[in-house]
């Protein structure tokens, strides 16, 4: 395997919460899948899961290259959960295509929240 790109983040927890509480299902919904709404609404500390969560897509976008580039949408990027707890990304949309392009057949995540903050990082790797 091949590292493609790295990518990290770093958010405070507050500032989830606070947009959240301004925008409310707007944001939920532009940002977040509705299984990651799911899953995060379900714990109880919803807005560190949230917080890390978007902390992952912003280092999955860094690993990636990009940015807000080349048709890649927060919905591309969804962090799910193996049955141990292990978070793993599933691409879909323009974050897939761009992969599918660059070689990347992988992208490997691992996140930590506390109370105030939440990271991430990334690593995309390939074959090529």
């Amino acid at each position: 395997m091949n590292i493609h790109g790295i990518g990290t983040d770093i958010i405070e927890c507050l500032r989830i919460a606070a947009m959240i509480e301004k925008h409310g299902e707007l944001f939920l919904s532009r940002v977040y899948t509705p299984h990651e709404i799911e899953y995060c609404s379900a714990r109880r500390a919803a807005n560190q899961h949230y917080a890390g969560r978007f902390a992952a897509k912003e280092a999955v976008l860094k690993a990636l290259g990009t940015g807000w580039t080349r048709g890649i949408q927060w919905q591309d990027i969804e962090v799910r959960n193996e049955l141990g707890g292990k978070p793993r990304i599933a691409l879909s949309g323009g974050a897939r295509e761009l992969c599918i392009k660059t070689g990347i057949s992988e992208v490997l995540i691992t996140i930590s929240h506390c109370r105030s903050f939440a990271t991430a990082y990334a690593i995309a790797v390939g074959k090529e």
